[in-house]
């Protein structure tokens, strides 16, 4: 079965995100890690179709190497939304994706804010963004800001935003063939867990480090040539846990001169910088 038979929805996008900064402030008791980021949203999409079922079953209509159906956030969005609200209705949900897995990018996160979204919509649930944004924290913690839909600077583990609104630049992204495990990551004894806190305004005057980068780095060689292979354009920065790195400019075509530029084995694309999700446009169109 692919999106593009009978009976499917027209497309529904699930934006990328880039992490334009990533602090780490501290620990929870339980483990987790306090941060302080600042989300943006690229124009590059995965797009995902649905199509209604009157028997209650929530299947995958589009395979997604390595992750079994059970373990597919869009999967468990879908159920999740079902069984909270006692909906008789199931679906098919097909998902062309583009963003890849293991990135920093964000994909299945924004995959399963969209699924929440649409099937609020196509089940008349009537939810505001912030029902629908805490129901997707019990997914993730970056499933609330693709729902809220906003720029935005976060604390706590993520799900704490104010929106911002932001220059929307262009951006060079590498996307590597390199899957970065974020456990492992956070796990890394060599981690700084302890930051100091900066403010916005301290963001907008250039503090613009990861403090996941030097173990990223360090971890995986591969992602250390790359980057220094984007150096050449300027500061390139890691998104997230990574594996993705992106560089800003000011311009698409001084990105595209950039990208022309790399070498032939260079994996990645230029990308606008967005304020305000497509997602939400989508629903309104």
């Amino acid at each position: 079965m692919h999106a593009t038979d009978s009976g499917f929805s027209k497309p529904w996008p699930a934006p990328a995100k880039l992490n334009l900064m990533l602090r780490i402030v501290g620990r929870r008791a339980d483990g987790y890690h306090l941060l302080q980021t600042v989300f943006q949203f690229i124009d590059r999409c995965d797009l995902i179709r649905f199509r209604m079922r009157q028997d209650g079953r929530i299947l995958r209509a589009s395979e997604l190497p390595g992750v079994p159906a059970e373990q597919d956030l869009v999967v468990r969005a879908a159920r999740l939304l079902q069984q909270r609200y006692s909906i008789a209705e199931g679906v098919d949900i097909a998902v062309d994706k583009s963003l890849p897995m293991g990135g920093g990018l964000g994909g299945g996160s924004s995959d399963a804010a969209t699924v929440l979204v649409a099937l609020d919509h196509y089940w008349g649930l009537g939810l505001d963004r912030g029902r629908l944004a805490d129901i997707g924290a019990a997914l993730g913690a970056d499933v609330p800001v693709f729902v809220r839909g906003r720029a935005a600077w976060a604390e706590g583990v993520g799900e704490e935003l104010t929106p911002v609104r932001l220059p929307e630049s262009w951006y060079l992204v590498a996307t590597p063939a390199c899957h970065v495990s974020t456990a492992e990551i956070f796990n890394d004894p060599d981690l700084t867990r302890d930051s100091p806190r900066i403010t916005i305004r301290d963001f907008l005057a250039g503090r613009r480090g990861n403090d996941c980068a030097p173990v990223v780095m360090r971890r995986y060689p591969e992602l250390a040539e790359i980057r220094a292979r984007l150096s050449r354009y300027g500061e390139p920065r890691l998104t997230g846990t990574g594996a993705c790195m992106f560089l800003e400019f000011a311009s698409e075509a001084a990105a595209s001169r950039a990208l022309a530029g790399m070498p032939a084995d260079f994996e990645g694309f230029v990308a606008r910088g967005l304020n305000d999700s497509p997602l939400w446009s989508r629903l309104r169109a």
